[in-house]
């Protein structure tokens, strides 16, 4: 009998979750949809024009920066990412990986206002001084994001590969190989899903960051043509006019959450869907 009530109030829990969900979700289309109607869904989408006192709410250009920091972390990122991953899992003593791989995983805990304080003290004088521009720029951004998504896809990739059967790099030595090509040749490959969803998972969190994207990418309304270019992505122009919007400005950066929570609900999607079919 208790372990009847039991089942029924974690039953509970979990539909409480997933009805809370939807609400949000709900509450989220209900709000923006309205303005997407109004101004049309090219206009809202592929112009690049945001003035909401004038009745111009075009997000191509918050899009496009968006995308182009998040990108700009992978790239740098997902490298660093991989090696730290692959060095702790195959050629690190395993006292040294048990210390150095929850040091990693604490990154995760640290406040992304810290981040981006220090990037504002350390990173953005340097890119000044030795690159150009004003500092406060995509790249500023992009190696920002690429630090704060460093644990996340380190921490999944190598579950991943210690996830891949011993016999196979066991296989591989014994046919001859080193052990940098059984890594190579053998173990990311069989990795491979595991390794996709760390990097998607990092994907959705560095397009889905706030803080530390105001702090350092100089948050202008512009189209970026060079990574020393200040931009303004989706998440910091809901953050930065929601406290004084009102009427159609209040719904277009609902409508702009809409676009936000769809690529981060794609990226999930995708994430899953690989874990499946690992």
């Amino acid at each position: 009998m208790k372990e009847k009530i039991i089942e029924k109030i974690l039953l509970l829990l979990a539909f409480s979750a997933i009805g809370l969900l939807f609400l949000i979700t709900l509450y989220i289309f209900k709000e923006g949809l309205p303005i997407i109607l109004k101004v049309g869904l090219k206009n809202f989408l592929f112009t690049a024009k945001w003035a909401p006192t004038k009745g111009h709410f075009g997000i191509l250009s918050m899009i496009i920066s968006s995308l182009a920091v998040t990108i700009g972390a992978m790239l740098l990122g997902i490298p660093l990412s991989l090696a730290c991953a692959v060095t702790l899992a195959e050629f690190a003593p395993s006292r040294l990986m048990m210390i150095l791989k929850p040091t990693i995983e604490l990154l995760a805990g640290i406040p992304s206002v810290v981040y981006g304080f220090l990037g504002v003290l350390l990173l953005v004088p340097l890119i000044r001084d030795y690159l150009g521009g004003p500092g406060l720029s995509l790249l500023a951004a992009s190696i920002i994001l690429a630090i704060m998504i460093l644990p996340t896809i380190t921490s999944i990739s190598i579950d991943a590969i210690q996830a891949v059967p011993l016999l196979y790099k066991e296989g591989a030595l014994a046919m001859g190989a080193t052990h940098w090509q059984a890594v190579r040749l053998v173990i990311l490959p069989a990795a491979r899903s595991g390794v996709v969803t760390a990097v998607i998972l990092g994907m959705a969190r560095a397009i889905g960051e706030t803080m530390a994207v105001i702090m350092v990418a100089g948050n202008a309304l512009k189209i970026p043509v060079s990574p020393l270019n200040p931009v303004r992505t989706l998440t910091s122009n809901i953050a930065l006019e929601m406290g004084y919007s009102a009427g159609d400005h209040r719904t277009a950066l609902f409508a702009t959450g809409i676009v936000l929570f769809i690529f981060i609900m794609a990226l999930n999607v995708l994430a899953n869907a690989l874990m499946r079919k690992k």
